[in-house]
């Protein structure tokens, strides 16, 4: 108990148990009269708390409160989280977390998460000694210049490192204190944000170019002598920083972008299950994808070594995907095209959006643009023109910024698509049967990513991790679940698939040669000795 006692022990969150502690543990810590007579376990203690939660009248009360049961009680907030997952992981993460970045410094109660700045420069690795844990094994960092689909909103994009944490915590097991989120706080370019006179960031504008780099390029490297064992986690950067510092370090740093790496890992995963309910061969599918961001591009890449292992040829491989943007069909006659999509450019005539799918007619569409509506009724019936069950992925998140819902795709499918989304959408009834539209949320991928990299000490970070990842999410979709149209497994199973993703991370990083030493490992006991459980 690290020798605390009375108020000082009840107001440290890692170890308060509040009405928890028994008799003779309050007689021990000097707790006699700082709490009510009756001893109530976690199971009571959680009763407690759902009733107080359910009856917060809006999703951003019920966020406040959730964070303030963190700080108050940390195994109470995660115990509840994870045997209650399906109905809290929306609260402290998408879609709720949107809201709660887009006001963060007026919500604002106690700091969470670690801050650095431009005038911490030189000295980030002595400011990171002020962290009070020392065995930091995952780092969840933004800049805040693209969070989700709402834009640079600075500093108050903390909210998405500390969201994410969460995630790791209750769908991994990976323990807090193992855990920490990082504000890469160098400026924003939000005038509205940086003239609020309670706005919390650097209120200036963003830092950019050799100034930007080099700063990051010293807490990249701070991270090294500071926390040798922990995983980098790059999380709503730019598409162009994003790709820039992923090729910058992913060679040598134990590191990974969750919104190039892990989307397309979750992607592959729904088109993989996907097959098993339109009975197509994945080689034989036909990819387009809307947008040419960050989240688009990783899962363009992504699909090509997995179309290779198919036994298609590189040229093959590339000629299944084709990329849409505001001009229509992204084709070899372009003028400014993309370098990370040039290679996927296609020999056709130019062409709007729902002329390319008349043409190329793809068996799934997924959309990465952030842009609310962007598939519309014309795009939606096209495609069901054009497939008897056509793939609907609508990845982009808050919900208000998806590309459509899930109502939407099935009234104007005539209920035959095969819809997903990156944020939840409820059950839905078309012409009296039931739709139970998917999730395709990260958190399926990137926790078992970096359980599984923590447990082998794996030096990098690689590309089959995720193709591993996103072959074992597919394989846990239940037959029942297939029946009814799910292409991704019920969010309440998320902590043991994170454990199985985990062990197939453990067997690549063996087979990679990325371990230290040749061991002979049971890599399932490994990962499951070390799953946090918090309980009292």
């Amino acid at each position: 108990m690290k020798s605390l006692r009375g108020k000082t022990l009840l107001n440290d969150p890692v170890q308060n148990k509040s009405t928890a502690f028994t008799r003779e543990e309050r007689e021990r810590y000097g707790l006699q009269g700082l709490l009510p007579y009756s001893v109530t376990d976690i199971k009571k203690q959680q009763q407690r708390v759902l009733s107080n939660l359910r009856s917060k009248s809006s999703n951003i009360e019920k966020y406040i409160y959730l964070n303030n049961l963190l700080e108050r009680n940390q195994r109470l907030f995660y115990r509840t989280l994870i045997d209650h997952i399906g109905e809290i992981m929306p609260l402290v993460y998408t879609p709720t977390v949107g809201e709660a970045c887009v006001k963060l410094s007026h919500i604002f109660r106690k700091p969470q998460g670690f801050y650095i700045t431009p005038e911490d420069r030189g000295q980030i690795l002595s400011r990171l000694g002020n962290w009070p844990e020392t065995d930091v094994r995952i780092i969840v960092v933004t800049d805040g210049e693209r969070i989700l689909g709402l834009g640079d909103l600075g500093a108050n994009g903390m909210g998405i490192p500390i969201g994410k944490i969460s995630l790791y915590v209750a769908c991994a097991g990976i323990a807090p204190g193992h855990c920490m989120p990082i504000m890469l706080d160098v400026g924003t370019n939000n005038r509205t944000l940086r003239e609020d006179p309670l706005y919390l960031g650097y209120p200036h504008p963003r830092l950019s170019g050799p100034d930007y780099l080099s700063l990051v390029d010293e807490f990249v490297e701070a991270v090294q002598h500071r926390f040798p064992h922990a995983s980098i986690q790059f999380e709503d950067f730019s598409s162009q920083n994003a790709f820039m510092l992923l090729d910058r370090y992913a060679g040598s740093v134990r590191c990974f972008n969750d919104d190039i790496q892990g989307t397309a890992a979750v992607t592959l995963a729904g088109i993989y299950a996907s097959c098993r309910i339109t009975h197509k061969s994945f080689a034989d599918l036909k990819v387009m994808l809307l947008g040419t961001g960050s989240a688009a591009t990783g899962v363009a890449e992504l699909l090509l070594p997995a179309f290779r292992a198919t036994g298609l040829s590189e040229v093959e491989a590339r000629s299944r995907i084709s990329f849409i943007d505001r001009q229509g069909l992204v084709t070899a006659a372009r003028e400014q095209i993309k370098p990370r999509i040039q290679s996927f450019v296609r020999e056709l005539p130019a062409t709007d959006f729902t002329g390319a799918i008349g043409t190329i007619q793809p068996d799934v569409l997924i959309g990465a643009t952030g842009t609310a509506g962007a598939f519309d009724e014309t795009v939606i019936r096209e495609m069901a023109r054009c497939q008897e069950r056509p793939v609907i992925i609508a990845l982009s998140n808050p919900t208000s910024h998806t590309e459509c819902t899930a109502e939407q795709a099935y009234r104007w499918s005539a209920g035959r698509a095969v819809f997903a989304s990156g944020s939840p959408f409820a059950p839905v009834t078309y012409n009296e049967k039931l739709y139970h539209p998917a999730q395709g949320n990260n958190v399926y991928v990137y926790p078992g990513i970096g359980l599984g990299v923590m447990v082998s000490r794996a030096r990098l970070v690689v590309e089959d991790m995720f193709l591993a990842a996103a072959e074992e999410l597919a394989k846990h979709v239940l037959p029942e679940e297939i029946e009814r149209g799910s292409i991704y497994p019920d969010i309440a199973r998320v902590r043991a698939i994170s454990q199985s993703i985990a062990v197939r991370v453990c067997q690549v990083a063996q087979q990679k040669g990325l371990v230290d030493e040749d061991l002979s490992v049971d890599w399932e006991e490994g990962v499951r000795a070390s799953v946090y459980e918090p309980d009292y």
